[in-house]
């Protein structure tokens, strides 16, 4: 049986994809990301779930910071249909409701829905631990933002469904482990997700992706960091299109090399068929 370690506890969404990827298999909470990786690393868990962005609120906080240094490769994607719902103890309703507690991307996905009835957004660690305090407290004004299976697992109403502000929220899931595992190169479609740092020289970035455009290979995500608070040199998180023992791309990462002050692959592995279902 395979060990699979995710942030939050039973009933968070990332436990939810946990499910759908692995079903029957141990599920591993952890308070942390890093916590999360780590096991994975030390070998006390086979896989790591780890949720990097959502379709409206954006990439999520620190975890691009954190796949470098983790040690991990990163071996599969998964895209999951989030379905928020407003949840509060036996007794409550929606009008009484004054504070809602989830997680910060949780809120920013239903900030409509917070705007429109007057309730005020409180940041958590976790959707369905939120749950657990709203549960023990027993107060009919505070409520959670948590999935139906956290309603289940912690005994609360749901006092209103699907409050996401847009009807397609999605977020992307990467399944990391210790091992690297590149698929075999089909002529199926492949994602390789990079990061570098380039020279502090001019024009080194435009250089770097000119590397990538002349060899005919999509960028999908290029995102950038500060590296160890110095403000003149940035780290470069990058996905491409493209398998990574294919020639295309052996030919643009020497061009990335030759601009950059290092760079490491992260992973290569098969792009999910929901990338392309949306653009259909």
């Amino acid at each position: 049986m395979l060990k699979i370690a995710y942030q939050g506890v039973a009933g968070a969404y990332s436990h939810i994809a946990c499910t759908r990827l692995f079903p029957g298999q141990e599920y591993i909470a952890c308070d942390t990301f890093e916590i999360a990786m780590e096991l994975v690393k030390n070998g006390n868990a086979d896989k790591a779930v780890i949720p990097v962005e959502n379709s409206n609120a954006g990439r999520v906080s620190d975890v691009h910071f954190l796949l470098p240094e983790s040690g991990l490769h990163i071996v599969d994607e998964f895209f999951m249909r989030i379905e928020h719902q407003l949840l509060a103890v036996k007794g409550a309703k929606l009008a009484n409701i004054q504070t809602a507690a989830s997680h910060p991307q949780a809120l920013a996905q239903c900030s409509e829905f917070l705007k429109a009835h007057n309730i005020h957004a409180l940041s958590r660690i976790d959707t369905a631990k939120s749950c657990e305090k709203i549960a023990l407290e027993q107060d009919l004004t505070k409520a959670a933002i948590a999935s139906k299976l956290a309603a289940e697992i912690y005994g609360l109403d749901i006092l209103a469904s699907n409050i996401e502000n847009a009807s397609n929220n999605t977020t992307r899931f990467l399944v990391m482990q210790k091992e690297e595992e590149i698929p075999s190169y089909e002529g199926d479609k492949y994602i390789t997700s990079i990061v570098f740092v380039t020279k502090h020289i001019p024009a080194a970035l435009y250089k770097v992706l000119g590397g990538f455009a002349t060899n005919g290979i999509n960028i999908s995500k290029l995102e950038s960091y500060l590296l160890n608070g110095r403000f003149f040199s940035a780290q470069f998180y990058i996905e491409v299109e493209q398998h990574v023992n294919s020639k295309a791309l052996q030919y643009a990462l020497a061009e990335l090399k030759f601009f950059s002050e290092s760079y490491q692959i992260l992973g290569c592995y098969k792009a999910h068929n929901y990338r392309y279902e949306r653009m259909n």
